[in-house]
C-alpha cells in the first residue's frame, strides 16, 4: 500500500500521512491537491508533499477521499521552499501554504444541514428558534451554516444546531466545493462560409435592408481587427444593439456565437505597445554597470546595484530580463507595494506585452488563481509584484530582481510566516540556479556589508541618467530657527516655505 504525506492549510506542528486508495495510486502525485478528512468531520484540500510505502506507527491512517487536480498546482521547488521557510522562520508548512496559495485554491468543507423527512411537520415540541430553522429546512430541505445565521439572531448557532440534531430534526454533512470557476462568455466569430471576399460582399447586400444588422456586422469587423477576440457584450455595446440582432445574424449563418473560457485579465495587443520604448540604448554609465553585473554573475549568485536616484536602474533591469527571456527563463521583478505604481506597471506591460503578469493585493481571488496557473505553466515569463509574488510557482526561474532592497515592507510582520522576501529570495534562487540582482540608492547595512566583503558582487551607477544634476541639499537647524525667530514648533523652515511658494 502507498501512503502520502500531505500539507494541510492549518498551523499544525507536523504533516499527516494518509493512505492512497488502490485506484488512485497512479494519479496521486506530489504537488497535487487531494480531499482529506481531518478531525471528526471536517474536510480540507491538502497538498501532497511526498509518496512512500511507510505506514505511520503512531496512528491509523485515514484514506484520501478523492483527487482534486489532474496535474500538480505547485512544482517540487515550491515544496522544498515551503519547508525551508517553515524551518528558517519557525512556523508550520501549513502557515506557508496558507500564505502562498490563492484563497480559491484553499478549500475547507462547509457544514450543511439536511432535513430529516421522517421527523414530519409537527414542530410543536420545538422552541421558537428551533422552529424557525426547522420550518426553513422543511421548505428548502437543505441549509448552510451561513443561511442558518441569517435566519436566527444568535451569533453562536452551533448549540442550536446540536439541539436540532439531538431531536433528530436534521442531519449534518460536510461538503467540499471548488471555489474557482473559469469565466465563460459568448464569443462571436465569422461563419466559415464568409471567409472569401465574394461571399462577404453578397452578405453585405443581404443585410442592406436591415440597418441594425449592417451596423452590427460593421462593428464586428472593426472589433475583430482591433481587439482580436470579440465578446458578444462588447459587440452589442459597440453597435448599440440588443442580443436579438446578434442572434438574427447567427441564424443567417453570418456570425457564430460560441460559449468560451476567457481570461479575467485582459491581454495587451502588440499593436498597442510602445515600439519606440524597445529601441532605447544604455548610457555609458549604465553600460559600465551592466558589464560589472555580467562579470560578477559568472562567479557569484548575487549582485548589489548601488545606483543614485534617477540613475536609470529600471532600464538595466529591463535589459537583463530581456537576456533571460532569450534563454527561455522566467524573471521575477520584486518591488515594495508602495512602489508598484501604475506607471511602472504600464511601462513593463508595453515592453513585454503578454509575457508579463502583475501580482498584487488588488486582484480578486479568481484573478489570482489565473495568474498562479499562468506562472506555473510558464506562460508568464516575467512577473512584476510585491513581496507575496515570491511564493508563486515558477517553472524555470532564471533571474530575481529586488528593487529598493532596503525597504522594510519586504519583511512580513503578521501573520506567519514572518519571512523576509529579500533573504528568502536568495534561497529560492539557489533551488533554480538563478541569479539575484538587488538594487537601491540607499542599500541596507547588511547588503552593503556583504557586497563590500565580497560575498555579493557590487556594481555602481554614480551619475543620474541623461546628465541631470543632483539637487542641492541645504541643512537647516530647526531649533536655531525657532530660537532666533521665536516661532512655534513647525515642520517647515522659512527656507522650505519660500521654495514651495516659488515652485507654486
Amino acid at each position: 500500500m502507498k501512503f502520502a504525506d500531505v500539507i494541510l492549510p492549518l498551523a499544525l506542528p507536523r504533516n499527516y500521512t494518509y493512505s492512497i486508495p488502490e485506484e488512485m495510486e497512479d494519479t496521486v502525485i506530489a504537488g497535487c491537491r487531494v480531499a482529506v478528512q481531518f478531525g471528526k468531520n471536517k474536510k480540507y484540500a491538502a497538498i501532497v508533499k511526498a509518496i512512500h510505502e511507510d505506514a505511520p506507527e503512531a496512528y491509523k491512517t485515514k484514506s484520501i477521499l478523492y483527487l482534486l487536480d489532474k496535474e500538480p498546482i505547485v512544482h517540487p521547488q515550491q515544496l522544498i521552499f515551503w519547508e525551508w521557510i517553515a524551518t528558517y522562520y519557525m512556523c508550520t508548512e501549513g502557515d506557508v501554504m496558507h500564505a502562498a496559495l490563492p484563497a480559491h485554491l484553499k478549500l475547507t468543507s462547509e457544514t450543511r444541514l439536511i432535513y430529516n423527512a421522517e421527523y414530519g411537520d409537527d414542530f410543536s415540541a420545538l422552541n421558537e428558534e428551533e422552529y424557525l430553522i426547522a420550518e426553513a429546512l422543511h421548505i428548502r430541505k437543505e441549509l448552510s451554516i451561513d443561511e442558518v445565521l441569517q435566519i436566527t439572531d444568535k451569533i453562536q448557532v452551533y448549540s442550536l444546531v446540536k439541539q436540532l440534531l439531538d431531536k433528530k430534526v436534521c442531519f449534518v454533512y460536510e461538503e467540499l466545493k471548488e471555489a474557482y470557476h473559469p469565466k465563460k462568455e459568448n464569443i462571436i466569430t465569422l461563419h466559415p462560409r464568409c471567409n472569401d471576399e465574394a461571399t462577404l460582399a453578397s452578405i453585405f447586400d443581404e443585410v442592406q435592408r436591415a440597418p441594425k444588422q449592417m451596423e452590427t456586422l460593421l462593428a464586428f469587423i472593426h472589433l475583430n481587427k482591433t481587439e482580436g477576440l470579440v465578446r458578444q457584450t462588447d459587440l452589442q455595446k459597440k453597435a448599440g444593439v440588443s442580443a436579438g440582432i446578434v442572434k438574427a445574424l447567427a441564424d443567417k449563418n453570418i456570425l457564430v456565437i460560441q460559449k468560451q473560457t476567457v481570461d479575467r485579465i485582459p491581454s495587451l495587443r502588440k499593436d498597442r505597445t510602445n515600439e519606440n520604448f524597445k529601441t532605447f540604448e544604455l548610457s555609458n554609465e549604465q553600460q559600465k554597470a551592466s558589464e560589472q553585473i555580467h562579470a560578477f554573475f559568472k562567479e557569484k549568485q548575487t549582485v548589489l546595484l548601488h545606483g543614485v536616484t534617477s540613475s536609470g536602474k529600471t532600464l538595466l533591469y529591463i535589459k537583463l530580463i530581456e537576456e533571460y527571456l532569450s534563454k527561455g527563463k522566467q524573471s521575477l521583478y520584486l518591488l515594495p507595494e508602495i512602489a508598484l505604481t501604475a506607471q511602472i506597471i504600464r511601462r513593463l506591460q508595453e515592453h513585454f506585452v503578454n509575457q508579463i503578469g502583475i501580482y498584487h493585493s488588488k486582484f480578486s481571488n479568481n484573478e489570482r488563481v489565473e495568474i498562479w496557473n499562468k506562472v506555473k505553466s510558464g506562460e508568464y515569463k516575467v512577473v512584476l509584484g510585491a513581496r507575496s509574488a515570491l511564493l508563486l510557482p515558477f517553472k524555470d526561474l532564471g533571474l530575481i530582481i529586488l528593487d529598493e532592497e532596503h525597504d522594510a515592507s519586504y519583511k512580513q510582520q503578521d501573520p506567519a510566516p514572518r519571512y523576509h522576501a529579500r533573504d528568502a529570495a536568495l534561497y529560492y534562487a539557489q533551488l533554480f540556479g538563478a541569479k539575484v540582482l538587488m538594487g537601491s540608492a540607499t542599500p541596507s547595512l547588511e547588503s552593503y556589508y556583504n557586497a563590500q566583503s565580497g560575498k555579493y558582487g557590487l556594481a555602481q551607477l554614480k551619475e543620474r541618467f541623461g546628465g541631470m544634476q543632483m539637487p542641492d541639499i541645504t541643512v537647516v537647524d530647526m531649533k536655531q530657527v525657532q530660537r532666533s525667530r521665536k516661532q512655534e514648533a513647525s515642520y517647515l523652515s522659512p527656507a522650505l516655505k519660500e521654495a514651495i511658494q516659488q515652485s507654486l
